[in-house]
């Protein structure tokens, strides 16, 4: 048998169809290089690469290979997320290791979040004791400057929102993620305006002007409502706007969005510290952030249970803290400057005329 009747054998000049020699010059003889960047094998076609059809190769090992590329690809497991906490601008897993899962409104498994513990809500409540100083003495303009920009980067990820409200059983999530957006841009034109609402010029008889301007409370702990999107943005615009910090405990059955939430706030200009956004059990963060000295003002709005609404009543009475009690209001209606005047204080001022 020649050499040219031997089988699989390659003769020079004699291509197969489809095939580019890479060890030929381009007049037909062979190059002296044992292939590209003098890597042996390196010329021939597919060499070394799998599911590409070698010279003794038919087209049709070629397709079987691609068919179990894609079999495998159809067989990869997913990577399932687990949702954190969201604490002094970081995401830490709870300090217990503990999680819950989170299904859908048909009880299909969604994800896993965190439990947070009361380690966890300490850590929260110094992280936003340690942001309210540089917060409530930004200006105004700045703070409603930092709200729009929410607002925008919410309206980027109106798809994501709107598939995880879709999730919970919310009708129409496109239009509830809308007003979520334009929930935000509302509080951000109040910014400069509140002070005028709620501050005052007050008329005494003597010698003396007599100035009342409202101040922030301090730290305000929120029980966010079920309404997982919309509510939660409109009990937390209202605080942060007024120059307060808050930490959130988000929904039990819906966290997800409030999460998402916070990956918004994470990547926007709001500082680290100025909201923290905690998942698990209300029942057993609500009385330890009510009971906690260091909060100034808990909003109960998204406590269902009475009796574990009187309980955190009592444990808020213990420094005197304000408190906002439980209620189910029309989250699409207009929300008012109640919210806004509840967590802030009046100062005093008197100033003698003439001087």
């Amino acid at each position: 048998m020649t050499e040219a009747e031997q089988p699989g054998k390659d003769l020079p000049g004699r291509d197969q169809p489809g095939r580019a020699r890479a060890d030929e010059a381009p007049d037909g003889r062979r190059s002296g290089a044992p292939g590209r960047a003098g890597k042996p094998g390196a010329g021939r076609s597919g060499a070394g690469r799998p599911g590409v059809a070698d010279s003794g190769e038919s087209a049709s090992s070629g397709s079987v290979s691609s068919e179990g590329g894609n079999s495998r690809e159809s067989a990869r497991l997913a990577v399932r997320k687990t949702y954190k906490l969201y604490i002094g601008g970081a995401f830490p897993r709870s300090e217990s290791g503990r999680s819950y899962p989170v299904a859908s409104s048909e009880g299909e498994f969604l994800a896993n979040a965190s439990k947070a513990s009361r380690k966890d809500a300490r850590d929260a409540v110094v992280a936003a004791r340690k942001a309210f100083g540089g917060w409530s003495g930004a200006t105004a303009y700045n703070r409603g400057q930092i709200l729009y920009r929410i607002a925008e980067m919410l309206e980027g990820r109106r798809a994501q929102f709107a598939a995880e409200l879709a999730d919970t059983g919310a009708g129409r999530p496109g239009e509830a993620v809308d007003a979520a957006v334009d929930r935000l841009v509302w509080y951000a034109g109040w910014s400069d305006k509140i002070t005028s609402v709620a501050g005052a010029a007050n008329p005494v008889a003597g010698p003396y002007f007599n100035l009342s301007s409202p101040e922030p409370t301090g730290v305000v702990a929120v029980v966010a409502p079920d309404e997982p999107l919309l509510g939660l943005v409109s009990v937390i615009a209202p605080v942060i706007v007024t120059g307060n910090t808050c930490v959130v405990v988000a929904s039990e059955r819906a966290p997800l969005p409030a999460i998402t939430l916070a990956e918004v706030l994470a990547t926007s200009d709001l500082p680290g510290g100025v909201v923290n956004v905690l998942t698990g059990s209300v029942r057993e963060l609500a009385p330890w952030l009510a009971a906690h000295m260091d909060v100034n003002a808990i909003d109960l709005t998204g406590v269902a249970d009475a009796e574990l609404a009187v309980a955190c009543e009592q444990a808020a009475a213990e420094n005197l803290k304000r408190v906002l009690r439980p209620s189910d209001p029309d989250w699409s209606a207009d929300p008012g400057v109640r919210r806004m005047t509840a967590f802030l204080e009046t100062k005093t001022v008197w100033h003698p005329t003439g001087v």
